[in-house]
């Protein structure tokens, strides 16, 4: 008997010192995105940092050095998706921010729904077309729907996928009146935010906003000495695309801070009930393609800079209104990064000039030269050629032939790398013909796929007005933190899939991952 109640005794200190020494869940989850962060800059810049932002991440949490995407041709779309679903594009429905609509025959937003109605804006989205549960939708199922679960950004749909499928809300910048939005998927928008767009709109403070540097130059690493202007960036109300410019700069930033604290602090986050509340946040750290002179590394700098400051104001407001024992702060790059601008002429880089609309004419004139007078290509739309099958039906034609001899005849085209079928795609025979099956969709997909030679411009003069876009291949390493109760400070130097984040965040909070979610959860030190 005494044996007996020894033992009963001692599992009862075991369970009580296990029940001291393993934390209990977050009460409140931060996720946040970063559009292009890159590893370098943050190592290089990390002695102008202060010490609640990028160095506390680097400190205190998991810094993965390098997040391999594994695929191409990435945006903050697609990215965004693939860290919250945990897979990879040709699984999400989103494997591009726009898609191709055979209807429409146009690129229309990946997320566009027309059965919603917009709240304090025209356009209509619904994440309805995102295929996967993300880790947002796990924390919503896990917490009985009864978790505050708000995303916000600049961007639309990179709202609705970190909100998912059941979030509360997602809440993004209306870029024609600069109001928060949203949509009626979701729950009629907070209260906090729709006054802030009467009190405090953008709108009635975006005149008098300005961007200039927030050090000197010259104490600014690696810009060049002859290069002592400072810049300056206005907007005004006048510019039509004032709120897109806003929304690209660190100003924009700012507001998603602001109005992230507001949140925090007003609606009581992570300090109602047992249910784990997630708040979403989309920044950017792209280059700033608005510039005079093409040459952007002041601005880019200084981005890094007040994105740090505005990490610090974030945190500390995370500390403050819930407790950093209570928080998982979760932060990634999209795995990407667009820093291609035309070169002056004066550099002599080799290059040149592909016109789409040139294009499309010379297939079609060479198909009809083989097969008949017809229309072949529907349309040339971001890489992605797509062929009107009706007319291949309607003259009796093998599909794989007349693709295949417009492969053939794309390839010898000047400025085009490399040529893929659909079918190529779908059976990689190469390393990049797999990075392509992992990155296109095939319900969206084109007939064939166009790669383009770095030093040209792909030209899309098919609309009006044309778009330019130069093309350069440039891998750099992007970086993810973690920073959780129970996980103990690291660095992991090795390559990380970015597929493996979503499983991971489940797994300290003990939830599901994903249901497209394959890849474990990192081993983390505890």
């Amino acid at each position: 008997m005494k044996k007996l109640v020894t033992s009963v005794l001692v599992g009862l200190v075991t369970l009580n010192v296990l029940a001291q020494t393993v934390p209990g869940r977050p009460k409140l989850v931060v996720g946040i995105v970063v559009d292009q962060m890159r590893t370098d800059y943050i190592e290089y810049l990390q002695n102008y940092f202060g010490e609640r932002g990028f160095r506390k991440l680097m400190k205190d949490g998991v810094y993965m050095r390098d997040v391999d995407f594994k695929v191409s041709d990435l945006d903050a779309a697609s990215a965004t998706a693939m860290l919250y679903t945990g897979a990879y594009p040709s699984k999400t429905g989103v494997p591009s921010a726009l898609v191709y609509n055979s209807e429409s025959k146009t690129l229309t937003p990946a997320l566009a729904d027309s059965k919603t109605l917009g709240n304090f804006t025209n356009d209509s989205y619904s994440p309805e077309r995102l295929r996967l549960s993300t880790i947002s939708d796990e924390i919503a199922i896990d917490g009985n729907g009864l978790g505050q679960i708000y995303a916000l950004s600049a961007d639309p749909q990179q709202s609705m996928i970190m909100a998912g499928h059941a979030g509360t809300g997602a809440l993004w910048i209306n870029n024609t009146s600069g109001n928060w939005a949203t949509t009626t998927w979701y729950k009629p928008m907070p209260g906090q935010i729709s006054a802030r767009n009467y009190s405090s709109s953008l709108a009635s403070r975006i005149d008098t906003m300005q961007w200039k540097p927030s050090i000197s130059l010259d104490k600014m690493p690696g810009i060049p000495r002859q290069k002592t202007v400072p810049f300056k960036h206005t907007f005004p109300k006048s510019d039509r695309n004032v709120y897109i410019r806003f929304a690209n700069s660190p100003l924009g930033n700012r507001e998603v801070t602001d109005v992230a604290i507001e949140c925090i602090k007003d609606m009581n986050m992570g300090n109602v009930g047992t249910a784990v509340d997630m708040l979403n946040l989309g920044y950017t750290l792209a280059p700033f393609k608005d510039v005079k002179d093409g040459d952007y590394r002041a601005e880019l700098t200084d981005s890094y800079l007040r994105l740090d400051k505005e990490l610090g104001r974030l945190f500390d407001a995370i500390d403050h209104y819930v407790g950093a024992s209570n928080a998982m702060v979760w932060v990634s790059s999209t795995g990407y990064y667009d820093d291609a601008v035309i070169d002056d002429r004066k550099y002599r880089v080799p290059g040149g000039e592909f016109s789409m609309k040139r294009a499309q004419s010379l297939i079609n004139s060479y198909l009809s030269a083989r097969h008949g007078n017809a229309g072949y290509v529907e349309a040339f739309k971001d890489g992605h050629i797509y062929f009107d099958h009706k007319v291949l039906e309607e003259k009796n034609l093998d599909v794989k032939e007349v693709v295949a001899d417009a492969q053939s005849f794309l390839a010898k085209m000047s400025g085009v790398s490399d040529v893929y079928t659909l079918n190529d795609i779908l059976s990689p025979s190469t390393p990049y013909e797999e990075c392509l099956r992992l990155s296109i969709d095939p319900k969206t997909g084109g007939d064939i796929i166009v790669t383009f030679n770095p030093g040209w411009t792909v030209v899309d003069d098919l609309e009006y007005p044309s778009i330019s876009h130069p093309v350069r291949e440039t891998a750099v390493l992007t970086p993810s933190f973690i920073l959780a109760p129970g996980i103990e400070p690291q660095t992991i130097s090795t390559a990380v899939d970015a597929t493996a984040l979503a499983p991971t965040v489940a797994g300290i909070l003990r939830i599901r991952s994903p249901n497209g979610s394959s890849h474990k959860p990192l081993p983390l030190k505890k």
